[in-house]
């Protein structure tokens, strides 16, 4: 068996066609949708993955200020800009870039983005929202795994999916989005006794736990579904994923690549997510 390529750029595109036309609507009728990056890193990683963002919105027609606090910016400062930003009526998304200073979490200065803003589900309100099944933008990462398993037409009703990752930016949220879709889902994590044997018995593996390569063939059953949400760099300045792609690619039935399968959709979602952020405030 040799698994099909569940690849993020068709999805990626259809995505950004979409975004790109609401994007133009909205600005002919005289609210262009802007998004605000904000940054507190010199973190190369970091600093490449904002740039391909304001790269896409210029694309989508939709403006992208990157607010550059500097890696030194205190905990209080951020969080200053960050209301600044959530009461500022032409900002329609908001998203706060990782890593954070010492002393500064992403979990604490969330809170301060406006829910109504919050283009990547990173505040505690929005998590909430979403488990409690109200409306609110699901991180997009966790939102990007959904679009590609749609997108293939995977079926999830009734199939037992594994998340190997708990941390409330994949892990739990893609958890939530599952059982959504009614699929009956099993949470793993670093205190899981026998890993292997817990994500053979998996239809959809979802690796999400920020370790290259820990997923083998023996982690997967035979004709399983794996979607690889990691992106671990490599010493050559490359990517890899939480999957050990040629070993699984003979058991499974179908296989996100890393780099070009969720990384892309992220990007799209949260470009859509300010449109839709956007559309709400002018029809407010």
């Amino acid at each position: 068996m040799s698994a099909t390529v569940l690849s993020g750029k068709e999805p990626a595109a259809a995505i950004r066609a979409e975004t790109s036309a609401e994007a133009a609507e909205l600005t002919a009728a005289g609210t262009p949708p802007k998004l605000a990056v904000v940054v507190a890193t010199a973190d190369e990683s970091s600093a490449w993955y904002v740039r391909s963002i304001a790269r896409s919105a210029e694309k989508a027609g939709i403006a992208c200020d990157i607010v550059d606090l500097g890696a030194d910016a205190t905990a209080g400062a951020i969080r200053e800009r960050l209301s600044g930003l959530s009461a500022d009526d032409a900002v329609h998304g908001i998203i706060l870039q990782t890593p954070l200073p010492a002393g500064a979490a992403l979990e604490d200065l969330a809170s301060a983005i406006a829910f109504e803003k919050d283009v990547d589900g990173a505040a505690p309100l929005s998590l909430g929202r979403l488990v409690a099944g109200l409306p609110a933008f699901a991180p997009a990462t966790a939102e990007a795994v959904m679009a590609i398993l749609d997108h293939y037409g995977i079926e999830l009703t009734g199939r037992h999916a594994v998340v190997v990752g708990r941390s409330t930016v994949v892990g739990k949220p893609v958890a939530h989005l599952l059982l959504d879709r009614n699929a009956t889902v099993t949470v793993c994590h670093s205190r899981t006794v026998d890993l292997a044997a817990v994500t053979s018995t998996a239809d959809v593996v979802v690796a999400a736990v920020g370790r290259a390569g820990l997923i083998t063939a023996e982690y997967v059953r035979p004709g399983a579904v794996v979607v690889d949400v990691g992106t671990n760099p490599t010493e050559d300045g490359g990517l890899a994923g939480d999957v050990d792609a040629a070993s699984v690619a003979e058991r499974a039935s179908a296989l996100t690549p890393v780099p070009g399968g969720v990384g892309p959709v992220t990007t799209a979602l949260l470009l859509r997510h300010t449109v839709q952020a956007a559309a709400r405030a002018a029809a407010r």
